[in-house]
């Protein structure tokens, strides 16, 4: 494993850095369109490569339950299997720990699951994440953890910590796939003390890059940013730093600020498939009456296929008669859109430019 500091912002702590994987390099600060399934949804791996993607997500737990392990085995493992040939970084299932709470039960070995789909019980600890993992074959693995909801009493948070602690010591000591990166999870509630024990005890086990978990599961910006700015200092400048779940636009520039490194959301294409398109002012509703003969694109200036070719009338059209074409143009904007903005952070990090662009986009954009 290879990351590489490039540049650091003189007036925030902003960076710009590469980090080298098994199948390719990832520029970072970076955005990482989210897979579940095997799939960045209704997107084609063509299609994402033209919008820049460098890595993409996907997930332990759904795909050990479709299609298994079997079929990704004969196929050649994740990448083959969906023809991805770019780097590719697996949640391990523990977010699931917390999604689906009334299904499943925590034992000192890992979780107890009663599956979503058709109620049969499967079990996945740090050593079955892992080989999991191994076998998808991804650049990036995730230590499995327990993410705790929002609120927490302090007691719980630490117990649940203690958890993670050990799961992760043991995620650290198990097989991986050739040249599988593993990263530990930063977890502790809205407790400052526990996400300071939290890395202090990861740095200990030694992991190649390490994550802040436990946010977007309905605090606050308050409070996340709250933990980022306790954590981020304690985190190794020398490895990356992944926000895992983040975020809305602003979100993501404000913690690039804060010296993250790697984002992932599902935003993009789920507020996609719902007929919002982000812009540089905010969301945009596709689907309200006043488009109906409004034959401007989405986003002004915006090059992107939907907005270099289809109108917002068209596009509220398609939505309002439910057309998969309309979630799939205002889903091409917003991925576009986003791994733009990552782009612009770049360019503007090796400008020693960011502070005066990130106070810019910030205050322009409006949540409403």
């Amino acid at each position: 494993m290879s990351f590489s500091l490039i540049a650091t912002d003189s007036a925030t702590a902003a960076r710009l850095g590469r980090l080298e994987t098994a199948h390719g390099g990832i520029d970072t600060p970076c955005f990482m369109p989210v897979g579940t399934q095997g799939t960045v949804k209704a997107m084609t791996p063509d299609e994402l490569v033209a919008l820049g993607a460098q890595v993409i997500l996907g997930n332990t737990y759904h795909l050990n339950l479709r299609p298994g392990m079997e079929v990704i085995r004969a196929a050649g493992g994740l990448h083959a299997f969906s023809n991805w040939s770019r780097p590719i970084l697996t949640d391990s299932g523990g977010y699931q720990v917390f999604s689906l709470a009334k299904l499943r039960k925590i034992r000192p070995d890992g979780v107890e699951f009663q599956s979503h789909i058709d109620g049969r019980a499967l079990f996945l600890g740090p050593v079955e994440a892992m080989a999991i993992q191994r076998e998808l074959g991804s650049d990036i693995a995730m230590v499995f953890d327990e993410c705790t909801p929002y609120p927490c009493e302090h007691d719980a948070a630490r117990t649940s910590l203690e958890l993670t602690i050990d799961w992760a010591r043991t995620c650290r000591d198990q097989p991986r796939a050739a040249g599988q990166l593993v990263f530990g999870i930063v977890q502790g509630s809205m407790y400052e003390d526990l996400r300071l024990e939290s890395i202090k005890q990861l740095i200990e086990i030694g992991f190649d890059g390490y994550a802040i978990g436990g946010l977007s599961v309905g605090e606050p910006d308050t409070e996340m940013f709250k933990v980022v700015d306790w954590t981020v200092p304690a985190m190794p400048a020398a490895m990356p730093r992944y926000l895992m779940g983040m975020g809305t636009p602003p979100q993501i520039v404000d913690a690039v600020r804060r010296g993250i490194d790697m984002f992932d959301c599902v935003q993009p294409t789920r507020m996609g498939r719902h007929g919002c398109a982000y812009t540089a002012t905010g969301v945009v509703q596709a689907k309200a009456g006043r488009f109906k003969d409004d034959f401007a694109p989405l986003e002004e200036g915006c090059p992107c296929y939907t907005c270099t070719n289809f109108t917002r009338a068209y596009i509220r059209h398609l939505l309002n008669v439910q057309e998969i074409l309309g979630m799939r143009l205002v889903t091409i904007h917003n991925l576009d859109f986003y791994l733009r903005l990552m782009r612009q952070i770049r360019e503007h990090l090796q400008a020693g430019t960011f502070a005066a662009f990130s106070e810019r986009f910030i205050a322009g954009y409006s949540a409403t």
